[in-house]
C-alpha cells in the first residue's frame, strides 16, 4: 500500500494556533441495568474522561482497539450522542448541550464519514439523491439546479465523473462507494469531517487510494480531520498528531513523529509491536497483550492497562497515574514512562 504522507511534522510555530475543536473531560457511560425494575447495577464507561484539541487543517488520529471507545467519541464530537460529562467546543462555541434546533446550522461545519460504504448508503435511492438530501435539509445552494452543477465539481474533486450522480449504489465498487460518502461530507462545506475507520472496509490497494484523495482533500480545501482507527500504519501517514485510546481513555498524545519514533505507554509500545512487517522468519510478534480484551463495564483499580502491562509493578495496581508531559507536545498516563 502506497500511501503520500500528509504527516509531515511541522513545529507548532509553523502550525496554525487557532482551535477549532476542543474537547475537555468528555464522558459517555451506558447504564446497565437488570430485574423487572430496570435498576441500574453499573455503567459502561465507553468514554471516561479524554481532552483533546484539534488545530485548524490539522488531522488527530486516534487508535486503539476495537471496543475501547474511539467511535462513540466520534459520536460525541458530531453530537449523535448525548454526553454524559465534559464539554465540546467548536469555533469558541459551547455544543455540549446544544439543542438539536440549534445544532442544525452546525450541521454544515461537522460532517463524519462511517466505516462501512456498503451499508451508509441507501441502495434504492440514485446517488443524485442521496448527495442533495443533506445538501436540501441544510440549506446550501438555492435551487437543486445550483445544487447539482455543486454536486458535479464535487464528484470531479473525489475523482468520480458527473455521470455518478444517475447511478444506483450497487453500480459501484467498494473504493467508489466511499468516494460518493466523502462526497457527500464534502458537499455542505464542511469545517471539519470525523473519519471512523473510513477504509478498514476496503481492499488495501483501494485504501491507498483514499487515504491519498483525503491528504490531497485536506490540503487543497483546507480541511480539518479527527481520524479515528486501529490501523497505526493509516494513521502514521495520515495524522499530524495522535492520540491513543485504552478503556475509554488516551494514555498517550504526541505529535506522529515523536509518538511513532519514542513511544512513552507500554500499551502503545505493544501496539506498535504487533503491525507485522516482512521479515523472514520473524513470524508473528508475542506483544504480550493476551487474548482477553479489555472490559469497560468493568474497569480495574489504578492503572487501567495494568493486567495486561509487562512491566507493571504493585503501585500500578492501585494507584491511578497522573498525566505527564511528554516532549515535544504531548502527554502520558503511565507511572512508569
Amino acid at each position: 500500500m502506497s500511501v503520500s504522507s500528509e504527516s509531515e511534522p511541522l513545529s507548532r510555530a509553523q502550525r496554525p494556533a487557532e482551535e477549532l475543536l476542543s474537547v475537555s473531560a468528555l464522558q459517555k457511560y451506558f447504564p446497565i441495568v437488570k430485574g423487572l425494575l430496570r435498576r441500574q447495577v453499573g455503567a459502561v464507561k465507553a468514554v471516561d474522561g479524554i481532552d483533546f484539541a484539534v488545530r485548524r487543517g490539522e488531522t488527530l488520529g486516534v487508535v486503539g482497539e476495537s471496543g475501547c471507545g474511539k467511535t462513540t467519541m466520534g459520536r460525541l464530537v458530531t453530537r449523535l450522542a448525548e454526553p454524559t460529562g465534559g464539554s465540546i467546543t467548536f469555533e469558541g462555541r459551547d455544543i455540549t448541550h446544544a439543542s438539536q434546533h440549534a445544532l442544525r446550522p452546525l450541521r454544515r461545519d461537522i460532517q463524519i464519514i462511517f466505516q462501512d460504504p456498503y451499508s451508509s448508503l441507501n441502495p434504492r435511492l440514485r446517488v443524485a439523491e442521496i448527495l442533495l438530501e443533506g445538501m436540501r435539509s441544510l440549506g446550501v445552494g438555492r435551487d437543486d439546479i445550483e445544487r447539482i452543477s455543486l454536486l458535479e465539481k464535487t464528484l470531479a474533486e473525489v475523482g468520480l465523473p458527473a455521470d455518478s450522480l444517475m447511478r444506483y449504489p450497487h453500480e459501484f465498487s467498494g473504493g467508489q462507494r466511499q468516494r460518493i460518502a466523502i462526497a457527500r461530507a464534502l458537499a455542505v462545506n464542511p469545517k471539519l469531517i470525523v473519519c471512523d475507520e473510513p477504509t478498514s472496509a476496503l481492499d488495501v490497494s483501494v485504501q491507498a487510494q483514499i487515504l491519498n484523495l483525503l491528504a490531497h482533500l485536506r490540503r487543497d480545501l483546507g480541511l480539518t480531520y479527527l481520524f479515528i482507527s486501529h490501523n497505526l500504519a493509516v494513521v502514521e501517514h495520515v495524522a499530524s498528531e495522535v492520540a491513543v485510546m485504552y478503556l475509554g481513555r488516551f494514555v498517550e498524545r504526541n505529535e506522529t513523529d515523536a509518538l511513532f519514533r519514542k513511544p512513552g505507554h507500554p500499551y502503545t509500545q505493544a501496539l506498535l509491536e504487533s503491525v507485522l512487517t516482512p521479515e523472514p522468519g520473524r513470524g508473528v510478534p508475542d506483544i504480550g497483550l493476551g487474548d482477553v480484551m479489555p472490559d469497560p463495564a468493568n474497569i480495574p483499580p489504578g492503572c487501567r492497562f495494568n493486567p495486561r502491562c509487562r512491566i507493571a509493578i504493585e503501585r500500578c495496581r492501585h494507584e491511578a497515574p497522573t498525566r505527564m508531559v511528554r516532549p515535544p507536545q504531548g502527554m502520558v498516563e503511565c507511572h512508569l514512562a
